[in-house]
């Protein structure tokens, strides 16, 4: 299966099971591989932007209205 395909799948996902492929793809970049290390303050920032995410799940944006934005002020 092609990228674009799995992407076009996921996009049919609940918000909630997007957000735990997500979490489940970053966390392989912090295995032991030589990977990217993140700095005790990235880390914290990141599980604070999560927790604000659970709290309220329909705060943010669709990612097709952020694309879209920042497109938008691109040209």
């Amino acid at each position: 299966m092609d990228v674009a395909t799995i992407i076009k799948e996921v996009g049919n996902w609940p918000a909630e099971e997007r957000l735990r492929l997500i979490e489940e793809v970053w966390e392989t970049f912090s295995a032991p591989t030589g990977g990217t290390i993140l700095s005790d303050a990235h880390k914290q920032d990141l599980q604070r932007r999560l927790e604000v995410y659970r709290e309220n799940p329909k705060s943010g944006s669709p990612w097709n209205e952020v694309k879209a934005r920042l497109q938008g002020s691109s040209r």
